[in-house]
């Protein structure tokens, strides 16, 4: 996942949205989601973080992230020392999850089925950050949250009238402004179909 998470409420999913996939809840449908951060900092245990999740929420997924105590000890300020404090923090983020595996299990089903979302969870100690669900949504494209918050809001500004639309639009962007970049990356990919086709040769064959 791309990017820091805002505290509070992020993305266009707020306002509604296309539900996922075919047979999901309709834009007319999908009920809003603004006061989501705001029912979680009510509904979570106290105690599990260090201070309000950071929420994001698109119209498919909600994902929460909770700050984590800092490890505690000594690590030295050389690689191998930020080494053991990420495994420290990694460690820390799994006790975390299994230790509150069924009660994030009610919560997501409860929030599930308010904002008729899917959840995910995630913790954050300093710059470790682990997800630990992330929803498998049926849309055109298999995007996580960030790629399908950039199309929603290609859809909502107008720039675009559909995701496929906005997938289409940002693929011609690329293109126009890498096109230098995209001929190299296509000679070295006849250089290399050119390479396979001799096969191996060596003396003696």
């Amino acid at each position: 996942m791309s990017g820091r998470m805002h505290r509070g409420w992020h993305g266009p999913g707020g306002r509604g949205g296309r539900g996922p996939g075919r047979g999901g809840w309709q834009q007319a449908d999908l009920p809003g989601a603004e006061d989501a951060p705001a029912w979680l900092q009510g509904r979570l245990p106290e105690g599990w973080f260090t201070g309000p999740p950071e929420v994001t929420i698109d119209r498919e997924e909600i994902v929460i992230v909770g700050e984590l105590p800092p490890v505690e000890g000594k690590f030295a300020d050389t690689e191998a020392g930020r080494a053991e404090r990420a495994a420290a923090a990694a460690g820390r983020i799994s006790r975390f999850r299994e230790q509150t595996r069924d009660e994030r299990i009610e919560i997501a089903r409860q929030a599930e089925h308010r904002y008729q979302r899917k959840v995910a969870w995630g913790a954050r100690i300093g710059d470790t950050v682990e997800l630990f669900t992330t929803a498998s949504v049926p849309v055109m494209t298999r995007l996580r949250q960030p790629e399908r918050i950039v199309l929603d809001t290609l859809v909502d500004s107008g720039v675009a009238r559909s995701r496929s639309d906005a997938l289409a639009w940002a693929v011609r962007l690329v293109g126009q402004h890498a096109e230098e970049w995209l001929g190299d990356l296509r000679e070295a990919m006849a250089k290399v179909d050119e390479l396979r086709a001799k096969g191996p040769t060596g003396e003696g064959s």
